[in-house]
């Protein structure tokens, strides 16, 4: 991990941690870097002495601004921050957003319309499959192993799409 101390157009500094130099590269080409106060996309990394993460030990290396000994005092003060722009910073892209409400919605519809039957799943499908219990739609749990043998005998499944929010 490494500590960037950012500068906006606007004349905002601000800092922002990244997996690593190409982290912030990729993420700065998509547009998702963006100035917390005022969610300008145009920034650029400050003049500094980077802080690198060192795993689970305390943060030891503070970003210190490479001409902090010579500038002046004021040239240092933290802005203030603007007012809250009517639009969030975005950390996803529209199209990104929007696949994601799609999926939100497919996993709510199958949810909706389907028996919840617990980790009776697999049993339940395979029951269904060979006549032994009436068809009807079903969402639970199964196994990796579970899942294989159905697979295999060639009853159709498929998982309900797990948001990246819902992991968090």
């Amino acid at each position: 991990m490494i500590l960037y101390r950012l500068h906006c157009a606007q004349d905002h500094d601000f800092e922002s941690w990244f997996r690593d130099s190409a982290a912030y590269d990729g993420q700065k080409a998509r547009g998702l870097v963006t100035c917390p106060v005022c969610g300008s996309a145009d920034v650029d990394k400050a003049i500094m002495a980077p802080a690198l993460g060192r795993g689970t030990r305390k943060r030891d290396v503070e970003a210190v601004p490479a001409e902090a000994s010579s500038a002046p005092a004021a040239a240092t003060a933290v802005p203030v921050a603007a007012e809250p722009s009517a639009q969030p910073v975005a950390l996803m892209s529209e199209r990104e957003q929007h696949v994601r409400a799609m999926l939100r919605a497919v996993r709510a519809h199958v949810i909706a319309h389907s028996d919840y039957v617990g980790d009776e799943f697999a049993r339940l499908a395979r029951r269904m499959h060979e006549g032994e219990e009436e068809q009807r739609a079903i969402h639970g749990e199964a196994t990796p192993d579970e899942v294989r043998a159905l697979v295999e005998d060639e009853i159709e499944v498929l998982p309900l799409p797990v948001l990246p929010d819902e992991r968090n």
